[in-house]
């Protein structure tokens, strides 16, 4: 399905579209939708308080203009969000679409596959459970301003298709999260395949695939260094 506006509700501005660049092409990734799965290690899992066994996967969004581009060359300042005291790190492997559909074969799935970035999924813990405690939405803990720092997208075709290697985010220099993508609950073609059977996915949308063990928070001035076999590194600076 195509948006367009109706002729008599055209706006007079400008409405900007999230875009991620890619590696050895002149043009942008247009973002659709961004789609998160929640505790996919079984270590996050544990350290979350909750079983780490094959539970049916769940999933969040964030809004797309809470894309903040970070290059690869460069530390990008990461401002740190109102409301919160407990501002958290994940780290995650990021699956950019090409193609869409709904119930997707897992066995199929990666065809859909256009990319893979490096991203973390910022989130306001103490919202997050304070939210959660009451037994309402926590939108808010996730869903913010520059919530989703994302580096460049590397074509699978040039790459192929990152199912194992290491993750690791360090803060200050020290080791915060250390894992391997191999430790996935869900695999990326059964995220995909189970996302499909909710939504019907298009070209654009983009997947966070979960993060391991070791979330913790960071305050201004602290460092964030990402690294993702076969990627290049990533790094931030809470301003």
């Amino acid at each position: 399905m195509k948006f367009a506006w109706p002729e008599d509700l055209v706006p007079e501005f400008a409405v900007p579209h999230a875009t991620v660049p890619i590696i050895g092409r002149d043009k942008g990734f247009p973002v659709r939708r961004i789609y998160c799965i929640g505790r996919n290690y079984a270590a996050h899992a544990r350290e979350m308080g909750a079983d780490p066994t094959r539970e049916p996967p769940f999933f969040f969004q964030k809004p797309t203009d809470a894309i903040q581009y970070v290059p690869v060359d460069a530390v990008a300042e990461h401002p740190y969000p109102t409301l919160t005291k407990n501002y958290h790190y994940e780290l995650e492997l990021v699956v950019a679409l090409s193609k869409g559909g709904t119930n997707i074969d897992p066995a199929s799935a990666l065809d859909l596959v256009y990319g893979y970035a490096v991203g973390l999924d910022m989130t306001r813990r103490d919202l997050q459970r304070g939210m959660g405690d009451q037994k309402k939405p926590w939108e808010i803990g996730k869903s913010f301003d520059h919530a989703a720092p994302i580096g460049p997208i590397h074509p699978a075709a040039a790459m192929g298709h990152p199912a194992r290697g290491s993750i690791v985010l360090k803060v200050n220099g020290e080791a915060k999260q250390s894992s391997d993508l191999s430790q996935m609950i869900w695999s990326v073609p059964e995220q995909i395949s189970r996302l499909s059977e909710a939504f019907e996915l298009a070209p654009g949308d983009i997947i966070y695939s979960g993060t391991p063990e070791g979330v913790g928070p960071v305050v201004k001035g602290d460092l964030i260094e990402c690294h993702i076999d076969g990627f290049p590194g990533l790094a931030l600076r809470i301003v």
